[in-house]
C-alpha cells in the first residue's frame, strides 16, 4: 500500500539511552505496556532496540550455561549468554536496529516486520534521529478504512485507467473490491487491478471484468479475387 509510515506511526516515543539500567527498563515495560524501546546514542541517533525478549534472557539463562531445548549453538548462543549478563540498555539492545523512514510505505514496513520477525520498527530521519515508532497494530490500522472511502478512490482509479466505451462497476464490502462489467483491453484491466490492490484499506480484489476475445491470428478479411 502506498500509505506512508508517517501517517500511521506514533510520534511520541518512550526511548532509553545506552546507560539506562536493567531495572529501569524492566519497570518501563510494565508501566508503558509495550514490548520494545528504541535506544539512542549520545548524538540522539537510534543505536539499537531493546525488547522484552532481550531482558527475558536474564531469567532463562540465569546460570549462563543452562541447556535449553532448541537453543541454537555457536554465535547465537554466545549472544544470548551475553544478554543474560547485561545490566544496561546498551548491553541488552539488538544491533543494528531495523528501521524505516517516515516516507517509506506501510507495505515496505510490513514486509520488514514479517521477514525480520519484529513487532515494532523505529522511524528515523535521514540523519538517523528518532522520528517515531510503528507497531504491527499501526500498520494494520489501514484496514479500518470505510468501504465508501475505498470505493471512491477505486472509482477514480478506474476512470483514469479505463478506455472509452469500457463499462466497469465498482463494489466494496469489508475491504474486498469487486470489479465487474466489460472492457476492450485485458492488459488495461490487469493494470487497473494491480493498482487497486495497493490502495489503502483494500483487503483483496476480485476481477469479474470480461473482455472480447481477439480475432483468430492470421485471418485475412480482405480476400482478393482475380479480375475477369
Amino acid at each position: 500500500m502506498n500509505t506512508p509510515v508517517k501517517d500511521v506511526m506514533t510520534s511520541r516515543v518512550i526511548w532509553m539511552d545506552e546507560d539506562t539500567p536493567f531495572t529501569v527498563i524492566a519497570r518501563a515495560f510494565e508501566d508503558a505496556r509495550v514490548s520494545a524501546f528504541p535506544v539512542l546514542d549520545a548524538a540522539g541517533r537510534v543505536a539499537g532496540v531493546v525488547s522484552e525478549a532481550d531482558l527475558l534472557a536474564k531469567l532463562a539463562l540465569a546460570d549462563g550455561e543452562a541447556e535449553l531445548p532448541g537453543m541454537i549453538g555457536g554465535i547465537l548462543r554466545h549472544q544470548q549468554v551475553k544478554k543474560a549478563a547485561a545490566t544496561t540498555a546498551g548491553e541488552l539492545m539488538t544491533v543494528p536496529p531495523v528501521t524505516v523512514s517516515p516516507e517509506d510505505t506501510v507495505e515496505h514496513a510490513a514486509r520488514l516486520m514479517y521477514l525480520r520477525r519484529v513487532k515494532h520498527l523505529p522511524v528515523t530521519d535521514a540523519e538517523g534521529h528518532l522520528a517515531g515508532i510503528v507497531s504491527r497494530a499501526d500498520l494494520l490500522s489501514v484496514f479500518s478504512r470505510p468501504d465508501a472511502d475505498i470505493r471512491a478512490e477505486v472509482q477514480a482509479d478506474v476512470a483514469l485507467g479505463a478506455s472509452a466505451g469500457d463499462q466497469i462497476s465498482v463494489a466494496v464490502r469489508d475491504g474486498i473490491v469487486t470489479l465487474d462489467g466489460t472492457a476492450h483491453a485485458a492488459p488495461a484491466v490487469r493494470d487497473i487491478t494491480r493498482r487497486v490492490r495497493h490502495i489503502e484499506g483494500v483487503v483483496a480484489v476480485r476481477d469479474r471484468v470480461s473482455c472480447p476475445s481477439p480475432s483468430p491470428v492470421g485471418f485475412d478479411v480482405m480476400a482478393r479475387f482475380p479480375v475477369d
